[in-house]
């Protein structure tokens, strides 16, 4: 695969001999020292210290902090690099120089040699990063002792596409953790930042810093700093430089804010290691470049490394379609008239799919056949059209797939059509509703809520008065009522911001205590003045059962749950003076650290959000249901309470969930284009097959060449 250069920058003169050098959740768990074990289901952490001397001692609370987040952040790529096959049976090696492109400033800017003052100062263990040390570039180990010794604190990670760039940098992010755990002593550790991977969407740098950009997404994605201060926390980390922040997909973004964003960054206060495509770094540097960055360059993969890779993979006597193919590999290593299978297995992405297609005895020395595969691009693009096919086709040994190759590889097509016409890598499961036409969506939740929620009205109503003007506005009632709920549906088909609460977040101590003050006032106020009032008042206990939606409504609309009562009759009354309360209520810290990926966030709309719609329509139920009950008889009182129940339910839980109206929405794909129902289900299952991957909540294929591939055997003709 050709690779073309620029001219020279200044890179390689500063790497001559010339100029000096140098000689050389956190809270309710118990944290006991460096030697730590799990407890569970990443729930507890017990941490050791041994302690020789005597004396009061002071834990400052961000060490814990940092601790618990390293671990979380460690499990999270532990199994993120596992799903992609980094470390298993062994990853390929990685090999970089300093890059020769114009993409950064000069070497001795990034190494600070002959300088004043460093930026940063070499992590322990770890000695200053100099340019006789970076002459000859080296491998991942060597690439970790640049991390942690560059005075400037700023690396660039580049390459050409399918080069193994972001798997350089997680096998990056877990040499950092691993060397941070191998400290010993608290004080070394605290010196140690934590590296976090993100991704680059959705930051605006002209509206936030890179801090608070950063410590935004800390709380989005780690419920670590969800709770009181949790922000607060993250930001003190980066402010302090307690965090490193590995940056992916700049190359993703536009090149106005491209340039936006290097500016941006280039005044944080935490070290730095940014990921991009060549191509795009060395127009974004022609913009903004990133002061004291040293630019390094992944290498191609050798084919001794290839077939050596390969082999450790397969069977001790591999096939003869196996040996003759790793057997080119090895003879033309070094050679400068290799053929274009070495060219293409320069890359991670295509070595992993080579072996990802072909089983132990396919066929797979049919990539030899030059007049069939005449240019790497054809092997590649051979590889990537099998690729769906292959993860979804049944091997010995391993369970049968959940889904047929021909349903998961239409699904990804389409998939990957969609997110190429809005321009974007970035999978969010809550924007599929807008991806179609929402009126079938729209006319069936209008017929249904229509049929369910209303005959119980009408048959009230005909009870009370049996004459057919009532029993039309019953069903004229149904009918308006079933579109208001339908309308509210179709408005989940412009894409939503993604709100989530979990029980701490909506259930505060502040909350309840709020709502338990509303529900006892109100009842004890009824019980007083209503017998004053009526000669037949009823018992002391029914006020304060039917008084107890009005506690409810309190710590819903005074904490976070305010949005799913939004629409409720009654529950949702004085919602609005609650704004400023709301966003200064305290909510308590989360024991339970992890990072939020996709699914979670699906199961926390898909279980908490709609077990509280359901419990909203039965408070509003509570209103009045016991009093009619009391007041007439006690069936009376329960079709008013279950007509209640039904259209409040309906309103706050399908109406109102991103959930809902993603899973109303691959129903309807599934008719329409033959996706299986459940879908997030499939996204879930495509990323435990190495065809999609997680960021944060949001998926993103495997690699931005399967899904431009993808995309382009999409379109239409």
């Amino acid at each position: 695969m050709s690779d073309p250069r620029p001219e020279n920058g200044s890179a390689e003169s500063d790497l001559g001999d010339g100029g000096p050098r140098d000689a050389n959740s956190v809270y309710d768990n118990a944290f006991h020292g460096p030697t730590t074990f799990q407890v569970g289901d990443r729930n507890t952490q017990n941490i050791h210290h041994h302690i020789t001397h005597t004396g009061p001692t002071t834990v400052d609370p961000l060490d814990t902090t940092a601790d618990e987040l390293a671990r979380v952040v460690g499990a999270q790529w532990q199994e993120e690099a596992g799903l992609r096959r980094l470390l298993d049976p062994a990853p390929l090696p990685v090999r970089w120089r300093v890059s020769e492109r114009k993409v950064a400033g000069r070497v001795v800017a990034a190494t600070a040699e002959g300088a004043a003052r460093a930026r940063f100062g070499p992590l322990p263990g770890i000695g200053p990063t100099t340019r006789t040390q970076l002459r000859d570039g080296g491998g991942l180990s060597e690439l970790h002792a640049v991390y942690g010794g560059l005075a400037s604190g700023r690396l660039l990670l580049v390459g050409p596409p399918a080069a193994g760039k972001t798997a350089a940098a997680v096998l990056l992010l877990l040499d950092a953790l691993a060397h941070r755990a191998a400290r010993a002593a608290p004080s070394d550790r605290a010196r140690v930042p934590v590296p976090v991977l993100l991704s680059l969407d959705g930051w605006n740098p002209g509206e936030e810093t890179a801090v608070d950009w950063a410590a935004d997404r800390l709380t989005r994605e780690y419920t670590l700093f969800h709770g009181k201060g949790g922000r607060g926390r993250a930001r003190q980390l980066l402010e302090q430089g307690r965090i490193s922040l590995f940056l992916d997909g700049l190359d993703e973004v536009t090149g106005r804010l491209r340039g936006a964003m290097v500016s941006a960054l280039e005044t944080a206060p935490f070290r730095l290691v940014l990921v991009s495509r060549a191509r795009e770094a060395v127009l974004t540097a022609k913009k903004a470049r990133l002061g004291g960055a040293l630019a390094v360059e992944i290498q191609p993969v050798r084919p001794a490394d290839a077939a050596g890779y390969l082999l450790n993979r397969l069977p001790s006597a591999p096939s003869a379609a196996w040996r003759e193919l790793t057997g080119r590999l090895l003879t033309e290593t070094g050679s400068p008239t290799a053929g274009p299978l070495a060219a293409a297995l320069a890359g991670p992405l295509a070595i992993a799919l080579v072996r990802d297609v072909y089983g132990d005895d396919d066929p797979v020395d049919e990539l030899l056949d030059t007049a069939r595969f005449p240019t790497p691009a054809a092997i590649e693009n051979h590889l990537l059209d099998h690729a769906v096919v292959a993860a979804y086709t049944r091997r010995p040994g391993h369970p049968r797939p959940s889904y047929s190759p021909e349903t998961a590889e239409r699904t990804l097509r389409y998939i990957a059509g969609h997110l190429t016409q809005e321009n974007s890598r970035d999978l969010r499961w809550w924007h599929i509703p807008g991806w179609t036409d929402h009126r079938p969506r729209m006319i069936a939740v209008w017929i249904v809520s229509a049929v369910v929620c209303g005959p119980p009205g009408a048959i009230l109503a005909w009870s009370l008065t049996p004459t057919p003007p009532i029993v039309v506005t019953g069903v004229l009632s149904a009918i308006a009522g079933g579109y208001g709920i339908a309308r509210r549906v179709a408005e989940l088909g412009v894409p939503q911001p993604l709100s989530s609460a979990g029980w701490r977040d909506i259930f505060t101590q502040e909350t309840v205590r709020a709502g338990l003050w509303q529900w006892m006032f109100v009842g004890t106020m009824l019980c007083l003045l209503v017998p004053l009032l009526m000669d037949h008042a009823p018992p002391f206990w029914l006020w304060y059962l039917v008084t107890l939606p009005l506690g409810f409504s309190e710590v819903m609309v005074t904490g976070r749950g305010y949005e799913i009562v939004s629409r409720a009759p009654f529950l949702s009354v004085g919602a609005g003076r609650y704004d400023k309360v709301r966003e200064s209520y305290a909510r308590p810290p989360v024991v339970d650290t992890r990072s939020v990926g996709p699914r979670d966030v699906w199961r926390h709309h898909m279980g908490l959000r709609l077990f509280l719609g359901l419990v909203t329509g039965f408070a509003l139920g509570l209103y009045i249901g016991p009093l009619i009950g009391w007041a007439q008889f006690p069936l009376m009182g329960a079709m008013f309470a279950l007509t209640a129940l039904l259209w409040t339910g309906a309103t706050s839980v399908l109406a109102g969930n991103l959930a809902v109206a993603t899973a109303l929405t691959a129903v309807q794909l599934h008719h329409e284009e033959g996706t299986p129902v459940r879908l997030v289900h499939f996204l879930e299952d495509a990323r435990r097959r190495n065809l999609l991957r997680a960021t944060g909540p949001v998926y993103q294929f495997r690699h931005a060449r399967l899904q431009e591939r993808l995309a382009a055997s999409s379109a239409p003709e």
